[in-house]
């Protein structure tokens, strides 16, 4: 059973960084490509950004090209979500997911986290 533990959200200035990480259980980074993905009150889930098993592959959305960046590191099995210069429609809550093949991790992954909350304020 693959688990994901979403942290480091909180509320920040237009303007900001922050970064956020989701420790996976063991293994998972090694077998599931990895994902963000983000939702508003009110709206359905939006894809934020994926990284690939092997870190080759990396994309994002539109949204957030050139201002997040994706990482990952495998011997702590965790994954990162750097966010800089965040604007206030980057407020949303945070999820990490997993999944075994790229499309289904854009469209409909395998596993989520239970989210981490991201204020921005103007």
């Amino acid at each position: 059973q693959v688990q994901l533990v979403e942290s480091g959200g909180g509320l920040v200035q237009a303007g900001a960084s922050l970064r956020l990480s989701c420790v996976a259980s063991r293994y998972t980074l090694s077998s599931y490509n990895m994902g963000w993905f983000r939702q508003t009150p009110g709206l359905a889930r939006e894809f934020v950004a994926l990284i690939s098993v092997s870190g080759g592959y990396i994309t994002y959305a539109d949204s957030v090209k050139g201002r997040f960046t994706v990482s990952k590191d495998d011997d702590k099995n965790t994954v990162y979500l750097q966010m800089n210069n965040l604007k206030p429609e980057d407020t949303a809550i945070y999820y990490c997911t997993a999944g075994m093949s790229i499309s289904g991790l854009r469209e409909s992954p395998d596993y989520w986290g239970r989210g981490t909350q991201v204020t921005v304020s103007s």
